[in-house]
């Protein structure tokens, strides 16, 4: 950590991961620590981890529950 609180990515990990100067970073607190990931590897992790789910159906089915839930009080 470097002074005034700024993150300091060495040169060689910039290198290989290809980061540049000015790329956007997202900075996760785990339960198993801070993950550090630009916004694609946030959006890939994401996508995979959805992956098979159906979100929209799924949102529907809760959306008709709490429905049902209501009309029934």
């Amino acid at each position: 950590m470097g002074d005034r609180g700024r993150l300091v990515v060495p040169a060689e990990v910039r290198a290989h991961t290809g980061l540049a100067e000015g790329v956007p970073l997202l900075l996760l607190e785990t339960p198993g620590g801070l993950v550090l990931m630009t916004r694609e590897q946030a959006r890939d992790l994401l996508r995979s981890q959805l992956a098979g789910t159906d979100v929209v159906a799924q949102l529907l089915a809760d959306r008709r529950s709490a429905a049902a839930a209501e009309d029934a009080a």
